[in-house]
């Protein structure tokens, strides 16, 4: 079967994903979709563990969060749900700001329903632009590899919510 490529487009957590080719009959099921604004949502993450040093960092190194987010199709965080972004970051960095990230965005609506994206990778957050690695799939992005380009539109220093974009490629 030839591979496919397949773009997505995560804004802060949210996937909306647009496939470039079919790779055969089987796959005719899951047509071409162009959303026309982009997700976006903001981070809500519950703090699960700390080094004992952590509140003397100035980086939190130690830090450790789960997140369990909802995908919605557009900025309106009560726009249509598409799915959920679900797993952990920790701050990695002793000298600056550096998350590692663990996440899956699983669809659970529209095309894509039942398929999911794995991300991992060294989050810089501090940097204007980021690249993450896309390690895996599940359901038409099955086998997926690829990166992701992660880039701030927004920070509220006092709450510590965001608005981050991810432009991700995937091949599967």
């Amino acid at each position: 079967m030839a591979p496919k490529l397949v773009t997505v487009l995560l804004l802060f957590f949210l996937v909306a994903a647009i496939p470039c080719a079919q790779s055969s009959e089987a796959d005719n099921w899951a047509t071409s979709k162009k959303f026309p604004k982009k997700t976006v949502t903001k981070l809500h993450a519950i703090r699960v563990a700390q080094a004992a040093g952590t509140q003397k960092s100035p980086t939190l190194f130690g830090l450790v969060m789960m997140a369990d987010d909802p995908l919605t199709k557009t900025v309106d965080p009560n726009s249509e749900l598409v799915g959920r972004a679900q797993g952990l970051y920790g701050s990695a960095g002793q000298q600056e700001l550096g998350l590692i990230m663990a996440m899956n965005y699983g669809f659970t609506h529209g095309i894509y329903n039942g398929s999911s994206v794995s991300l991992l990778g060294k989050n810089p957050s501090t940097h204007p632009v980021r690249e993450m690695a896309i390690v895996g799939g599940t359901g038409l992005f099955r086998f997926a590899r690829g990166y992701a380009i992660a880039q701030t539109h927004w920070f509220d220093t006092n709450t510590g919510d965001a608005i981050v974009g991810y432009n991700v490629t995937v091949v599967n």
